[in-house]
């Protein structure tokens, strides 16, 4: 009696290249361009001018912060009170959370911090609201090494390497360089995981 065998392909994801922005429906456009600027370091980009209605684009960090200023309280997130890590939030990388720390203090934003240990090694993570309570998340989430799950076999991907220079009162990039790669079939991400593990690999044993 033969043994049939079971091929299993990963479906091709999309052909995606990179997050290119967040967007945020906000009470103010002015305020929460300030926000975003003397707070978090992103600078104002122009917008397309067909739009009718307010907002404003802002850029750094390799990705986009787009704002939609609207009148309609429904059209709007919920002003949070309470600082709950658990929320919908964005993470930036940061190489000082000391530094975030004192800043945030200067700045007079509230703010609360965790601790993630895995494997011996700690992560901070510090979470504050912007002016519309959406959460925001600083970390050096970097310590931990990325392990994929997945069973998809690793392909070799093509890989262009961008350096931006990004200057910011708040957050200090742990490192300027993005790694952009081609999103083609099974094993992209992989290949950026096993990448960063080996890079992890090869720290750890020096």
């Amino acid at each position: 009696m033969g043994i049939e065998e079971i091929s299993c392909e990963c479906p091709a994801p999309l052909p995606l290249l990179s997050l290119n922005h967040v967007s945020f429906v906000c009470r103010s456009v002015r305020i929460s361009v300030r926000f975003y600027e003397e707070v978090l370091g992103f600078v104002p980009i122009k917008r397309p001018s067909s739009f009718n209605f307010n907002g404003a684009w802002l850029f750094n960090y390799g990705i986009g912060i787009h704002l939609l200023e609207s009148n309609k309280m429904e059209d709007i997130a919920q002003q949070q009170q309470v600082i709950n890590p658990k929320d919908n939030h964005i993470s930036f990388q940061c190489s000082d959370m000391g530094l975030v720390k004192r800043n945030l203090e200067e700045m007079g934003i509230k703010y609360v911090t965790a601790v993630v240990e895995e494997g011996g090694i700690k992560v901070d993570q510090l979470f504050f609201h912007d002016p519309d309570g959406y959460m925001i998340e600083i970390c050096n989430c970097d310590n931990l090494p990325v392990l994929p799950l997945s069973a998809c076999p690793l392909k070799p991907k093509e890989s262009n390497l961008k350096i931006q220079s990004s200057k910011s009162p708040l957050i200090l990039p742990l490192n300027e360089k993005e790694r952009s790669f081609k999103a083609v079939g099974c094993g992209v991400m992989e290949n950026l995981m096993m990448e960063s593990l080996s890079m992890n690999m090869l720290n750890m044993s020096f």
